[in-house]
């Protein structure tokens, strides 16, 4: 897969805690925007509506935010 580096603003509590990130975290991070970009490229609904539906979709696949936080925490 071809990797791009791209530059996104973010508010300032955000780019703390990105920067603050291990190298794992911040990669991690990464898998999920462009999950969720991918998703909304595929849609014609709103962001909003397409991050609940994105919300939706991995509670009925079982992700719960302790899993998602121990995830994005796996050390």
């Amino acid at each position: 897969m071809n990797v791009m580096t791209v530059n996104i603003q973010l508010d300032e509590k955000a780019a703390e805690i990105y920067t603050r990130a291990s190298w794992e975290e911040q990669r991690k991070l990464q898998m999920l925007l462009g999950l969720w970009l991918r998703e909304f490229d595929d849609s014609s609904l709103s962001l909003p509506t397409l991050m609940d539906q994105i919300s939706d979709n991995a509670q009925e696949r079982g992700l719960t935010p302790e899993i998602l936080e121990s995830l994005l925490n796996d050390e």
